[in-house]
């Protein structure tokens, strides 16, 4: 191949060698898929219709539920098409679209956890203030700049990404196509302006986790401080939902991107990127519908109406 030549497709990674095999993760990724699709739809229609869940921590919560459903939708169905045709193409317009798409919708649910953990730390530690600090007006201002920076930090890595000329092949290592796997196929004087964007962005990224950090260091001192055992499991009831999203987004990313080269391998690299992509998107409506009162009946009432309202 020549240096520095253009791709017109991108073959990836399949899941099993076999048809039969591709068969076999079709329907369990299918079911995780729609699994995923109907309990982050269920808590973004439940918190659309129920009044009671127009508050600031909804809120956050019905657009964290949208952009699971976008990443999600961002990396399986390609996955799932190959699966069922047995074949591994994907177009470069489509590996370009899926990396945007991918980066943006993950870069602004990691910016929305961040505002959550504000939206905590306001309504526990400073709980007299939470309606002025956290109006209306100030939370689409919040949840338009994760969105917006989601946008703006995708749109410029997708960019120098793909404008890096590719001597290594076509075969991305990977089940959907995601920047470090495009870089391993960039001639190798090229790529290091992209790792330099990287490296701000971790920085970035490790901002939001102190601040995460910190937020949480603080919701815990004032919870102590709390005399009853009725307010401290109502403290623990609506942080411990996003805590654990947090946790489970984090640690799957970091063993993924900072693992040792020395244990890398394309079986698990690919076990590890079904953690980081497919699992949170599927498993969050659950976390945070299982200690959730309010929301729990919100979605009772909505499963109700739609089994039993009249036609």
């Amino acid at each position: 191949m020549s240096n520095g030549s253009s791709m017109n497709e991108f073959l990836l990674l399949a899941f099993a060698d076999t048809q039969e095999l591709q068969l076999l993760h079709f329907w369990l990724f299918l079911g995780i898929y729609l699994a995923a699709l109907l309990g982050n739809g269920l808590i973004i229609t439940a918190v659309a219709c129920d009044h009671r869940l127009h508050t600031p921590m909804y809120f956050f919560l019905l657009n964290l539920s949208v952009l699971d459903l976008g990443s999600i939708s961002t990396t399986l169905p390609k996955s799932l098409a190959n699966s069922l045709w047995d074949t591994r193409a994907i177009s470069s317009l489509g590996c370009a679209a899926q990396v945007f798409s991918f980066v943006f919708l993950i870069g602004a649910e990691y910016s929305l956890l961040t505002i959550m953990a504000y939206d905590r730390y306001i309504a526990i530690c400073k709980p007299l203030h939470y309606g002025t600090l956290l109006g209306s007006r100030a939370c689409g201002h919040m949840a338009a700049a994760a969105w917006g920076t989601g946008f703006l930090n995708s749109l410029l890595h997708t960019a120098n990404t793909f404008s890096l000329p590719l001597c290594q092949g076509n075969a991305v290592e990977q089940f959907f196509c995601e920047i470090p796997q495009i870089l391993k196929l960039s001639c190798s004087h090229s790529y290091r302006r992209e790792v330099g964007l990287l490296v701000v962005s971790g920085c970035l990224a490790f901002g939001c986790f102190v601040f995460i950090l910190f937020s949480y260091v603080q919701i815990l001192r004032a919870v102590l401080r709390i005399p009853s055992e009725q307010g401290w499991h109502k403290a623990f009831s609506t942080c411990l939902p996003h805590l654990a999203v947090v946790s489970l987004f984090l640690s799957t990313a970091m063993f993924a991107y900072l693992k040792p080269p020395s244990i890398s391998s394309p079986s698990l690299d690919l076990l590890v990127a079904v953690l980081y992509t497919v699992l949170p998107p599927a498993v969050n409506p659950l976390i945070y519908s299982m200690r959730n009162q309010e929301l729990k009946e919100a979605l009772s009432k909505l499963v109700q109406w739609v089994l039993f309202h009249p036609q």
